[in-house]
């Protein structure tokens, strides 16, 4: 946890906390299961990552370009000055400060939404620029958290990291395949044509994903105590959320979003905490 300094600290730090519960219930329940030393650095990251993405993806009334482009020299300024009058900034800058994430990172994270600026069909190249700037280096950031400055850990499991990142984002894409094409005009997987996209399309773009999950798992049993319940709850309810499109045709997720109800998310959290308490991961 980065140790509040003063008032203003606290709240900025509380204000990305309310960003992630009215933004994500399942990340809110994740961050929950970590170790509480963890909760204020994972907030701060997410409210950043969330506000980000809310310039690309809602601001339609807007010049985004514009929003994005003062979003990224105010994000540098705070880093430098380590203030921001921006209550997400400042949190961030925080956790940025304190733990030393490489700024590339953030980097990566930023053009990759600066690349959602255009309507686009992702060729290979851009794919996995996008994959890893949008996502992978999401979970490097939380990664950095995680092992509190133990670089030699974070060496260690940076490519697991990478992986569990990129699969997470490419299920958000197949689940969201009907409204990234209807609503912003994208088509993020590569050789793959909406108006065509079929089961053998599919089954393609599931097996490049479970591979990715197979990868992440050992880097998620290998994580510090404090990390591994909640990572590995995030792992699990992402794994469910897969094997629900897996079993839907092709047919069904052009129509339609897959969802895991909150019901089920509960039972997840409980048999996870059950599994992690009898080390039977």
């Amino acid at each position: 946890m980065v140790p509040p300094k003063t008032l203003f600290d606290t709240t900025t730090l509380e204000c990305s906390k309310l960003i992630t519960q009215r933004y994500s219930t399942s990340f809110t329940l994740g961050i929950k299961t970590l170790s509480p030393k963890f909760h204020d650095s994972i907030y701060a990251i997410y409210g950043f990552v969330r506000f980000a993405d809310e310039i690309v993806d809602t601001f339609h009334d807007h010049d985004k370009a514009e929003l994005l482009e003062r979003f990224r020299k105010d994000t540098y300024q705070a880093l430098e000055e380590k203030i921001s009058l921006n209550p997400v900034l400042h949190a961030f800058q925080l956790v940025v400060n304190e733990f030393q994430i490489d700024h590339a990172y953030i980097d990566a994270f930023l053009n990759s939404m600066a690349m959602d600026l255009t309507d686009r069909e992702y060729n290979c190249d851009c794919y996995e620029e996008y994959i890893y700037g949008s996502a992978e280096v999401v979970g490097l950031m939380c990664l950095k958290v995680f092992c509190e400055g133990d670089e030699a850990m974070f060496e260690r499991l940076k490519a697991p990291a990478c992986k569990l990142g990129a699969a997470f984002q490419k299920v958000n894409f197949l689940r969201d395949i009907k409204s990234d094409y209807h609503d912003r005009g994208r088509v993020y997987f590569p050789k793959v044509n909406f108006l065509s996209f079929c089961n053998k399309d599919k089954e393609e773009i599931e097996a490049d994903i479970q591979k990715d999950f197979d990868d992440a798992y050992v880097g998620i049993m290998a994580l510090p105590k404090g990390a591994k319940m909640g990572v590995y709850l995030a792992y699990i309810y992402y794994l469910k959320l897969f094997k629900k499109i897996k079993k839907a045709p092709a047919a069904q997720i052009l129509a339609e979003r897959v969802r895991v109800p909150d019901n089920t998310k509960l039972a997840l959290l409980l048999s996870s905490y059950i599994r992690y308490q009898f080390n039977t991961f």
